[in-house]
């Protein structure tokens, strides 16, 4: 159950990054008094950790109804955070959420559902990646629920981050964070390419 516990901290830790958000949350509240930064971080992770806990309980039941196997989904979801990766590694992925976050700030005062929770925290790399985790435990309760306590872990330590964002960007610089982001990416490549060996396991051989 640890070893699960670990997997998936890391796993959503990585794919979340709390840290690359910090930023970008930190631009999108930039000069809102500190209340209204606190509601949106509340907000936002909250309706963030309901959208990927759903995913989790019941995503595979929903992708049976449609037809879809979780080696296809082990393959398509490794294939996609690879490519999220790989930006990652080459610094592009940041600047193209920020550029979209700050047009969509425009429009919207309220900031927590969208882009927020998502499709910046639930986007459709961790929603991949909590069904992916979750799907190698089948059957298995206290693995699975492991797994949501990972989550739960992450979604917190990425409120923490968000009430921080501001001295944190401060302090870390960007150097650092730089820094930070292309070693998350290299991480996360590696768990893509596990993803998709694992579906082409279950596909080929019938076992992962």
């Amino acid at each position: 159950m640890y070893e699960a516990y670990v997997t998936a901290f890391i796993a959503l830790f990585v794919i979340i990054d709390p840290v690359g958000m910090a930023p970008i949350f930190a631009g999108l509240t930039q000069g809102a008094p500190v209340s209204y930064q606190r509601k949106m971080a509340i907000k936002g992770t909250i309706v963030a950790t309901i959208i990927l806990a759903f995913f989790a309980l019941v995503g595979k039941g929903f992708l049976e109804t449609l037809g879809i196997s979780m080696s296809a989904l082990r393959v398509a979801g490794g294939l996609m955070l690879f490519v999220i990766a790989l930006e990652m590694v080459f610094d592009k992925r940041t600047p193209r959420k920020e550029e979209a976050a700050h047009k969509l700030d425009e429009i919207f005062d309220d900031i927590s559902v969208f882009p927020l929770a998502m499709p910046m925290l639930a986007g459709p790399g961790a929603i991949a990646t909590t069904m992916l985790l979750m799907s190698r435990q089948t059957g298995h309760i206290e693995m699975q629920g492991a797994i949501l306590a990972a989550l739960l872990t992450v979604m917190i330590i990425t409120l923490v981050v968000f009430f921080l964002a501001g001295g944190i960007m401060r302090i870390v610089g960007p150097t650092v964070n730089a820094v930070i982001t292309r070693v998350l990416g290299v991480i996360l490549a590696a768990l893509a390419a596990q993803y998709v060996l694992d579906g082409l396991k279950v596909a080929f051989l019938g076992h992962v």
